[in-house]
């Protein structure tokens, strides 16, 4: 069982940056393929970065590439997601998740982190 605990949203103005944390229980963490989602208001589910297990490949949404960096320190069992040049249709709840290689779904889900972008 792996438990995700993100931390880290807020509100900031666009242009502005945030660092949202990602901390999971266990000895395992570097098992997992680390993912971020987000949620918007009344839309669904969105994926936006994810990083392998050892970090070497990470891959972004379109819509944030060039602006937003994941990464991940396994010592610490956590993972980050730096967002620069926010803007206001970056406003949603993130999630991080873990996934098992070769799987098709994900394993374990966090509580979500509310980041609201203000015009």
């Amino acid at each position: 069982q792996v438990q995700l605990v993100e931390s880290g949203g807020g509100l900031v103005q666009t242009g502005g940056s945030l660092r949202l944390s990602c901390a999971a229980s266990g000895r395992t963490f570097s098992r997992y393929i680390m993912d971020w989602f987000r949620q918007a208001p009344g839309k669904e589910r969105e994926f936006v970065a994810t990083i392998s297990r050892f970090g070497s490949s990470t891959d972004y949404a379109d819509s944030v590439k060039g602006r937003f960096t994941i990464s991940r320190r396994n010592a610490m069992n956590t993972v980050y997601l730096q967002m620069n040049s926010l803007k206001p249709e970056d406003t949603a709840v993130y999630y991080c998740a873990a996934k098992a290689p070769g799987s098709d779904e994900t394993d374990y889900w966090g509580q979500g982190t509310q980041v609201t972008v203000s015009s």
